[in-house]
């Protein structure tokens, strides 16, 4: 059995109903935890993950709302005495994320000094596993029967940006991270159990587009609605979950708007409008 669990849906902007980006994948004994916004270790806390359950964690870009919450993840491994699992992976493509990993916790020295001098004898460590990304599906990682997948998408300016896949032996997942509707994400997800795919609502914003120039240029580098439901059609996906959501759904009939659109777009599967902790088992 393999669990797809939305550990947050939101935004740059702080939603207390809605974490910063991320999602969690567990088959078995083995946790892999994509991004981390803020609250991150708040919401796996919730489902019963702690930091030192984490088997690795994968950085699909270096935008500060999927990473706010990778150091509080990283201490509270640290910090968890009552299991010694080491150093936390992570896994990221060569460039601003991997810097970001590689200094994250220098603001923290004075913090773990003192820690150490009554709890922890030993610093918090990670594992950087870099990669150079490519638009061709590459394997960067993998434990016993379970490997993970990583694509380039397009996300411009931020560069690199990526999509992961997981492929368990009950199926597989794909975790978009933020891009347009790309033909990589699409040859990935063929025939993918889950998509887990960021989403905008370009129609219901376009009339501030004259008040707030950046939102109009912001849309223009994350996935519509309308294409993305074409998207998951045509790679022949069963489930399409939605997170990373702008707008915001503010209630079921906002969720409903966003589903119809998808299924509009042509798309015949499943879709779930994420909301925090939304799971899909498969």
């Amino acid at each position: 059995m393999t669990d797809v669990v939305l550990t947050g849906t939101g935004v740059p902007r702080p939603d207390p109903k809605r974490a910063g980006a991320g999602t969690l994948v567990r088959h078995d004994d083995v946790a892999v935890q994509f991004d981390a916004g803020r609250a991150t270790a708040m919401r796996l806390a919730e489902v019963g993950v702690a930091g030192s359950d984490i088997s690795a964690l994968f950085i699909t870009h270096h935008h500060s709302d999927h990473l706010a919450g990778l150091v509080d993840i990283v201490m509270s491994r640290w910090l968890d005495n009552a299991r010694e699992e080491g150093p936390l992976t992570i896994v990221a493509p060569e460039g601003p994320a991997t810097r970001f990993a590689e200094t994250m916790l220098d603001p923290y020295v004075d913090d773990i000094a003192v820690r150490s001098g009554h709890g922890p004898a030993t610093r918090p460590e990670v594992t950087i596993l870099g990669f150079d990304p490519s638009p061709a599906p590459t394997i960067v990682w993998e434990i016993g029967e379970v490997r993970v997948s990583a694509v380039t998408v397009h996300h411009e300016p931020v560069l690199p940006a990526v999509a992961y896949r997981v492929d368990t032996p009950d199926g597989s997942v794909v975790i978009s991270g933020d891009t347009v509707v790309c033909d990589e994400v699409q040859a990935l997800a063929d025939g993918v159990d889950v998509l887990v795919h960021e989403v905008v609502d370009r129609e219901v914003l376009v009339p501030f587009f004259d008040a707030m120039p950046a939102l109009e240029r912001i849309c223009s580098y994350h996935a519509e609605v309308g294409q993305l439901g074409a998207l998951a059609e045509a790679a022949n996906v069963k489930t399409l979950m939605l997170t990373h959501l702008v707008p915001a759904p503010a209630n079921e009939a906002d969720e409903q708007r966003l589903a119809d659109k998808i299924k509009a777009a042509g798309f015949s599967g499943e879709i779930v409008v994420g909301r925090d902790l939304s799971t899909v088992t498969f």
